[in-house]
């Protein structure tokens, strides 16, 4: 059986992100000789706080797009949730790659992160919630 849902579309764009990210970190290893950690090289650093960032958020935020529609969100909100985590994290990713300090990609990446983060995470609360079980409630 197949299963076709907007969830597993958007877990696999950012599995295929993270390849990519990875990649960069083995290019960067190449190009500045560390075999181990990150050395000294600014850019080496760099690489590897992508991929890291990446690392931190994703996997939280996919099993949250996951469980969100399973437990009942509109299809066209885990559109939105995943093409706004998909994009923020590609803004995060070429921002922090171009520069260690503010850059346009790098805030709106991490905006969009945590407010994808949180919007499903108030959802999931919401939805966890029965309140047909609060005193008052017909």
């Amino acid at each position: 059986m197949i299963i076709h849902t907007p969830s597993i579309l958007y877990a696999a764009l950012l599995g295929l992100l993270l390849i990519a990210l990875s990649f960069n970190v083995v290019l960067a290893r190449r190009r500045y000789r560390v075999r181990l950690g990150v050395g000294s090289e600014e850019g080496m650093q760099q690489a590897v706080r992508v991929q890291a960032n990446f690392s931190e958020y994703v996997p939280l935020a996919a099993v949250l797009l996951v469980l969100a529609e399973l437990s009942g969100m509109p299809i066209a909100a885990v559109h939105v949730a995943g093409i706004l985590l998909v994009t923020s994290r590609l803004l995060h990713a070429w921002g922090l790659s171009h520069s260690p300090g503010r850059t346009f990609g790098r805030f709106y990446g991490t905006a969009g992160t945590w407010l994808v983060i949180t919007c499903l995470s108030l959802w999931l609360l919401g939805s966890s919630i029965d309140f047909s079980r609060f005193p008052g409630s017909g």
